[in-house]
């Protein structure tokens, strides 16, 4: 192995620069300290160094540094000797201590040898096996026969005493430190200084040479005792001190020496040898530290650290942190599932917890859950007691509804029940003999029309209001749909019967025709002829209402925090917020913690229907509540908690979930965008109201709408009547998800607004195939316009002039055709398009012009372009949009 001119003069304790002097006297070229040597230079330089070395100078080093060995750990000792010069010939390896402890000799005084000399004979003792073959090899001389064994014992107090020991040993560490070998010496029975040349010298060493080295580096720690070194530290710093000054500086060079070791030490160690760390009275921790890097278990964490909580969706970076992986592998499995993300993008629970299982985690979901919080119970059937039923009474306006509502609260009156009837809240119970029945007042179907739409089904019953002398109106009809969306029974009043020109069965017949037949013509709908105005079979309606709700079994459990849904609200000046409430199910006290809709509170107060402060209510109830913190939408659902934190968060995660629908808000659907929504799969049923002037074009449009229903899309009219576009129908297409088509009709301004609010498409028509065409064209995606190129004409590049700071011109003569300035273009070469553009101008002579005609010149210049060249052809064109077509 080849060694470095530097690294040669340290194992030599050589400057770099004599080393160089005696290279150049050997004949050995060598241009700096970095030049290679080979092992024949190197030792045929170290059988010159030894030569030269006087025999009394060696001497003198030996007697010295036995002295001192016996103080040092064996390391140390081993360190030093490829320090000092353990290079030396297999003859005469004293030589090498005798190098190395040169200045040492002379600090060390004679007392100390006597105590110490027992220590080392003792320790010696202990590893006669190694201690022997270095006796054996320095028994030359009969003292240096004894000290090379005291020195090798000893050198394991010396080697704690590494600070305050001898520069050489200093370096002698720091070269054993870098080299493993040092055991290749030891074969040949030399001390174990020469370990280290001998592993320099065999660089990285074969197998065999591994086999001789392991015993040596055995034997090193081996002397090595816990405690006996302790003790010998103590007594070799106590001989230091009588050493006077000459030790302070020793010392100081020491520490210098000692401080570049110990990083040298590290860095290999990052390098992955197997040197000891720290210094060499610290070299038994790090024999021990090295042994249990091998044994060293990849703990697995504890079962609870091994859980991912996250809320719904977690980015791939915060999940590969929270794993304890890189966001490359999170990323690259993503991309095997099929999911192509970036650091930021979020990904779903699902995604994660496959994700999370691949490395041994589990994911748990923290988001904020309305159910956990509401906790839905199913009640037992013992715990179920009836209740009222909840009716709503729709219809014509001029049916006489308001008269019926009057005519049951009289009868409510008549039957005993003290106090006038005051509607303060728009809904209000009826006690009968029989039961009690609560009605809800419902003009323009506002609250009914919610609450449908929300799925509360917080009604029971319907009573249509139809007037006999009047008959089906479009109101009606429109009630007529309210109530099947909602899926609730419907009884009809035939009000007016006492005029004289009323017709009870022709209300009936009209009524068969929209799906609502009479009992008594063979359906299933009550039918109750009744007089608000002379209050006739008032009492009878109420019975049927009854009878419906007890085929029904309406019941509800009055034992539980109570739920329902807000009938209407308003913001009062001096109560602030109020809310009518329709208790649901359970019940409803004062000071209970309740949340409504997006908002929260307190129940500071319950008022009936009378106006009168009450404690609780119950199911089928409606009562007033004072206490919200905001005024809550009609439909919105109404919930009692068990505290005010648990309100408040629920009131809050509820409008965290309403400003990011609003953010990312989802408009009605058009007709602009029906075809995208239909290429996306997401519409697979069109939604149709249909308003018109006359009921004949009504019927018609519905017919061909119905006509053009496809296997993709299915037209489905849920509502068509006779008259302009009114609130009612926006609030039944914003609840339906359907569009508003109108025929020579238009829509009102509150409709208009609120159409405008609820993001609903209003589409007016005065012609029915205009519509029909409309629709056929948004089915099959033919609503974007077509681009059609016009061609205009040709003109020759007859010559190229260069402007400054204008570009090329092409003067050129119009040979077909003729050419605009706000025309396109296209280069032509060979017939080959060159290139396409705009003109930037166009000039006769000097004068700009609009356009130039066959058989005149004129200068075009291209926009943005100058590689013209004579003989280009210009082609000019214009393009126009043009309607798609079936």
């Amino acid at each position: 192995m080849k060694l470095k001119v530097y690294e040669l003069s340290r194992e030599l304790n050589l400057k770099d620069a004599e080393l160089l002097d005696v290279l150049a006297n050997l004949g050995i070229p060598s241009n700096s300290r970095f030049s290679s040597l080979s092992y024949d230079q190197v030792e045929k330089v170290k059988v010159f160094c030894r030569e030269n070395q006087g025999p009394g100078v060696l001497e003198k080093r030996l007697g010295s540094s036995i002295v001192r060995r016996r103080r040092k750990k064996v390391k140390p000792v081993v360190e030093e000797t490829p320090a000092v010069e353990t290079f030396p010939e297999m003859k005469t390896e004293e030589t090498p201590s005798v190098e190395e402890t040169p200045e040492v000799a002379v600090v060390v005084e004679p007392e100390v040898e006597a105590p110490v000399a027992e220590k080392p004979e003792a320790e010696v003792a202990a590893e006669p096996e190694a201690e022997g073959a270095s006796v054996t090899v320095e028994g030359e001389d009969t003292e240096g026969a004894v000290l090379p064994v005291e020195e090798e014992g000893i050198s394991v107090a010396a080697e704690e005493k590494s600070e305050v020991t001898e520069e050489k040993p200093a370096k002698a560490k720091h070269r054993g430190a870098r080299v493993i070998g040092k055991v290749a010496l030891k074969k040949l029975g030399r001390p174990v200084k020469g370990a280290t040349q001998e592993d320099k010298r065999a660089g990285a060493g074969k197998a065999t040479d591994d086999s001789r080295r392991r015993p040596a580096a055995a034997g090193r720690p081996a002397p090595v005792q816990p405690e006996p070194p302790v003790e010998e530290k103590k007594a070799g710093r106590k001989g230091k001190r009588k050493g006077g000054a000459a030790d302070g500086h020793k010392e100081e060079g020491l520490r210098k020496k000692g401080f570049h070791k110990k990083s040298v030490i590290k860095n290999l160690d990052l390098m992955g040898n197997e040197a000891p760390r720290g210094r060499r009275g610290k070299g038994k921790k790090s024999k021990v530290s090295r042994k249990g890097e091998h044994k060293t278990e990849i703990t697995t964490p504890k079962e609870i650290k091994r859980i991912v909580k996250i809320t719904e969706v977690i980015s791939a970076g915060e999940l590969a942190k929270r794993l304890g992986v890189k966001s490359s592998e999170i990323i690259r499995k993503l991309m095997e599932l099929g999911v192509m993300a970036t650091i930021n993008q979020m990904i779903d629970i699902d995604t994660a917890t496959i994700i999370a299982a691949e490395y041994g985690h589990s994911v748990e979901n923290v988001a904020f859950d309305e159910l956990t919080v509401l906790e839905e119970t199913t009640d037992a059937e013992e715990s179920l007691l009836p209740r009222p039923p909840v009716v709503t009474v729709m219809g014509h306006v001029d049916h006489g509804k308001t008269s019926l509502l009057d005519a049951i609260r009289e009868a409510r009156v008549v039957e005993g029940e003290a106090g006038g009837i005051t509607q303060h809240i728009g809904a209000y119970s009826v006690a009968l003999p029989k039961g009690t029945t609560s009605f809800i007042d419902t003009p323009g179907h506002e609250a009914f029309t919610t609450m449908r739409s929300r799925g509360a089904g917080i009604t029971d019953i319907v009573i249509l209001v139809v007037a006999a002398d009047d008959g089906v109106m479009p109101q009606t009809i429109e009630s007529i749909n309210h109530a099947r969306a909602a899926e609730v029974p419907i009884i009809v009043a035939v009000n007016k019967i006492d005029k004289p020109d009323a017709r009870p069965d022709e209300v009936k017949r009209q009524l068969s025709e929209h799906g609502v037949v009479a009992e008594d013509w063979g359906g299933d709908t009550i039918f109750v002829e009744v007089s608000a105005k002379e209050r006739t079979n008032i009492d009878t309606l109420l019975e049927m209402i009854l009878l419906q709700a007890e085929m029904m079994e309406v019941k509800a459990n009055p034992n539980k925090p109570g739920k329902g849904v807000i009938i209407e609200s308003r913001l009062d000046r001096g109560k602030g917020p109020l809310a009518t409430v329709l208790v649901k199910e359970g019940t409803v006290k004062q000071g209970d913690f309740v949340v409504a809709g997006l908002y929260s509170g307190r129940v500071r107060a319950l008022i009936d229907d009378h106006g009168k402060p009450v404690e609780s209510a119950g199911p089928s109830m409606p009562v007033e509540v004072l206490g919200l913190s905001g005024v809550p939408a009609a439909g919105d659902d109404f919930n009692v908690v068990k505290s005010e934190k648990m309100a408040k968060e629920l009131s809050d995660h509820r409008q965290h979930k309403f400003r990011e629908r609003e953010i990312s808000k989802t408009s009605k659907i058009s007709l602009e965008d029906l075809f995208d929504q239909i290429q996306e799969g997401e519409v697979e049923k069109l939604n149709i109201i249909v308003k018109a002037d006359v009921h004949g074009s009504a019927e018609a449009v519905a017919e061909a709408l119905k006509k053009i229903s496809t296997e993709k899309v299915k037209v489905d009219v849920i509502h068509q009547a006779v008259g302009g576009i009114k609130e009612a129908d926006v609030m039944l297409a914003s609840a339906s998800k359907a569009i508003i088509i109108g025929f020579n009709v238009r829509p009102d301004i509150k409709a208009q607004n609120l159409a405008e609010e609820e993001h609903v498409d209003i589409s007016m028509y005065s012609i029915i195939y205009d519509l029909i065409d409309d629709v056929k064209k948004a089915m099959v995606g033919l609503l974007q316009p077509e681009i059609k190129e016009i061609y205009l004409g040709r003109a020759e590049v007859k010559e190229v002039f260069a402007v400054s700071k204008v570009g090329t011109i092409a003067g050129c003569r119009v040979v077909d055709g003729k050419v605009s300035r706000n025309a396109g273009v296209r280069l032509l070469r060979d017939n080959v398009v060159i290139y396409e553009g705009k003109i930037s101008s166009l000039k006769r002579f000097k004068d700009d012009v609009k356009e130039v005609l066959t058989g005149y010149e004129c200068g075009i210049g291209i926009e943005k372009y100058n590689d013209v060249k004579i003989g280009d052809v210009i082609e000019a064109f214009t393009t126009e949009e043009v309607a798609a077509t079936l």
